[in-house]
């Protein structure tokens, strides 16, 4: 008796497809800033303000631990922004409660990208955090895909810090993080795919190689999209208008310093060829 022979190969056994086609990594992180800000929902408001005090980021707060002689200058700077008289009032108000007994905090630089405005703010970062975040993780994988992150949320808090150094708005927000990962993205996501003849029909062509800024910069699609994302920045930055995400205009700032960090740091985290 003559068993018959299956010519295929022997394949790993597939898993079964997933509702959202996302890497796990960014399907995690999604469903972290969703269940904060749905937690926060529902907590008291003292509570809520004691969460937002603690993790979001402020630079007075930094500025005054590392400088109590400027204690004066970020209560006045508060009092100075617009407003009406008990606006005013209010900010300064707050201003000397954090000046009173400075504290650094410093787990605010990566800690205020859990918190988020209103639900608007989750919905615009889950979107661009699935859009721009997946395919770093489906090419460099988890770890490298977080080390990029949380580069770009210090990189972000840094540098509001250094732009405005006095400022007692709570900035929160993963914004500086997913700008890293959108710079990531950047450098390869709109390579032509190289040519590939494949030697059986399981194999994958190879992944398209990163592009140097001369070639970036000859890359139309690429320059475009670098010049909407800085325009849109500009628009509602540095004019200030609000984008629904709330109460204060976009943090331009840290989404720079995010976007500079992941476009530049990203060639350091590319895996070097194996040797056959």
């Amino acid at each position: 008796m003559v068993r018959a022979m299956d010519a295929s190969p022997d394949l790993p056994r597939q898993n079964r497809v997933p509702v959202f086609n996302l890497p796990r990594i960014v399907t995690v992180s999604i469903a972290l800033l969703v269940g904060i800000h749905a937690v926060r929902m529902v907590l008291p408001d003292s509570l809520d303000l004691r969460v937002l005090l603690d993790l979001s980021f402020i630079p007075g707060r930094w500025s005054a631990a590392l400088d109590p002689s400027r204690a004066a200058d970020i209560v006045q700077a508060a009092g100075s922004v617009g407003g009406d008289a008990d606006v005013s009032s209010a900010r300064e108000e707050f201003a000397r409660y954090l000046v009173a007994s400075p504290d650094a905090h410093p787990w605010t630089f990566a800690s205020y990208a859990l918190l988020h405005g209103s639900w608007l703010h989750v919905i615009f970062n889950v979107v661009w955090l699935a859009a721009f975040g997946s395919p770093v993780a489906q090419r460099y994988g988890a770890w490298r895909w977080g080390v990029l992150s949380l580069a770009g949320i210090v990189a972000g808090a840094a540098l509001h810090w250094l732009i405005d150094p006095l400022s007692t708005m709570p900035l929160v927000g993963a914004s500086a993080g997913i700008s890293a990962l959108m710079a990531a993205a950047a450098r390869f996501v709109f390579v032509p795919p190289p040519a590939y003849r494949a030697g059986a029909p399981w194999q994958l062509p190879p992944r398209p190689p990163l592009q140097t800024i001369p070639e970036l910069m000859r890359n139309r699609t690429a320059v475009l999209f670098l010049g909407i994302w800085l325009a849109t920045n500009l628009i509602f930055g540095v004019l200030a208008l609000p984008l629904g995400a709330g109460d204060g205009p976009i943090a331009w700032d840290a989404h720079l310093g995010g976007f500079v960090v992941g476009f530049f740091l990203l060639p350091l985290l590319e895996p070097r060829p194996r040797a056959r």
